[in-house]
């Protein structure tokens, strides 16, 4: 049985999850030595302002993209342009910052709100485009990479924002229950697609993270995409596929709700039970994952974590491969992005493992991947925080039918 706990009661606070994300800015800013940040990235723009980011044409994005000004000695932030749905932030008018002429705008605007900040002071900027490197957007101040101010505030998230992950991940459970139910011989993808998104919007969500992933996977690797590498291809299924009866599905989804995301991941079959061979795959599934699960705590390494795992499902490796796609990741973290810090089991190398240490705060996605060629393999996600003494789980658990979890 998997050593999974009850999800907590976590009730979601909205105007603290905004004034301590805020000051959680403010304090890293101080941190990091600088005047102002400056910020393009949606999801950045929306954890400074609230304003979330709106579903659009790709190609039509960046006519309307927001930007975000964050001083160290204000008690709110300016945004540019967007819709700032009634908050207290300030808006001023739309800016352009993909082409010349909105760049220009853009400088003008920074320096009126920046002031002498402009002119010498050290400003923060997650996303420089083109346009603005060619104009010279605020060429007098001393331009830092944002990058690590964000991440160091993403990393540890609050109270609000692990009830924002819990919602969007029981939300989308909920969605694809249904989307399991639809599951039959002769249905496409984009009629589970359809389902799920349908079953979103009931469910008081307006965004889908990902584009829905339903992917049937070949027995043998040798049968299907492959990756450079040669290892495991997924995910890759783009097309409309028709299901036939004894399909094994991959799936991977996630959705937004106030901005932070959820991440699903099971697999399934079509129109028929887990042969015995599949079924066996789900089982040391289990076992990494309980392995992971007993190494998880504050102060413990990544590369702990990596290692249990690992250990866990040696006896079905004898070439010492790891039981998760090394393209992929043993964890991942999530938040205002579906993947970001921290990452355990990447190619960043061992050596990046030991030396980071869980803390509490801290959101834990773990995916390991069982794979035996000539049967398939098994996949799914688990979210968990890291606390003071252990972790807790988030999304409140989801069935892994038609999968049979020992009694």
């Amino acid at each position: 049985m998997p050593i999974m706990k009850a999800a907590p009661e976590l009730e979601l606070d909205v105007w603290r999850l905004r004034r301590e994300r805020y000051a959680k800015l403010q304090a890293q800013m101080a941190a990091d030595g600088l005047d102002a940040l400056v910020l393009l990235h949606a999801p950045h723009v929306a954890y400074a302002t609230d304003c979330l980011p709106r579903g659009a044409d790709v190609t039509h994005v960046s006519a309307t993209r927001p930007v975000a000004v964050v001083l160290a000695d204000q008690t709110q932030p300016c945004l540019l342009g967007g819709d700032p749905d009634g908050l207290d932030v300030n808006p001023h008018p739309a800016v352009w910052p993909d082409i010349e002429e909105g760049a220009a705008d853009l400088g003008a605007q920074l320096n009126a709100i920046l002031g002498q900040h402009a002119r010498g002071g050290r400003i923060g900027i997650d996303l420089m485009t083109g346009a603005m490197r060619r104009t010279g957007v605020l060429s007098g101040a001393e331009i830092a990479d944002a990058a690590n101010t964000m991440a160091a505030v993403k990393l540890h998230k609050t109270i609000d924002e692990l009830a924002c992950i819990h919602q969007a991940q029981v939300r989308t459970s909920a969605a694809m229950a249904t989307v399991q139910e639809a599951l039959v011989p002769g249905v496409r993808r984009s009629e589970l697609a359809a389902v799920f998104l349908r079953r979103l919007r009931e469910e008081g969500i307006d965004a889908n993270m990902i584009d829905v992933i339903f992917q049937p996977m070949a027995r043998r690797m040798a049968d299907g995409p492959r990756t450079t590498t040669g290892h495991l291809a997924f995910p890759t299924w783009s097309g409309d596929p028709v299901y036939a009866e004894g399909d094994l599905i991959w799936v991977d989804a996630g959705s937004d709700y106030h901005g932070y995301a959820s991440d699903f991941g099971r697999t399934w079959t079509v129109g028929r039970w887990p042969t015995a061979a599949e079924q066996r795959c789900f089982l040391r599934w289990l076992v990494v994952m309980n392995a992971a699960y007993e190494a998880i705590a504050p102060g413990a390494t990544f590369a702990e974590v990596c290692a249990a795992a690992t250990a866990a499902d040696a006896p079905h490796r004898p070439d010492g491969d790891r039981p998760w796609m090394p393209h992929f990741y043993l964890v991942h973290g999530v938040g205002i992005e579906s993947a970001e810090m921290p990452f355990l089991g990447t190619d960043n190398g061992p050596d990046f493992d030991a030396a980071h240490t869980l803390e509490p705060g801290m959101v834990l996605v773990l995916e390991p991947a069982i794979w035996d060629d000539g049967t398939g393999g098994y996949r799914a996600e688990e979210i968990v925080a890291v606390t003071e003494d252990g972790w807790i789980p988030l999304g409140g658990g989801h069935p892994y039918d038609p999968f049979e979890v020992p009694r």
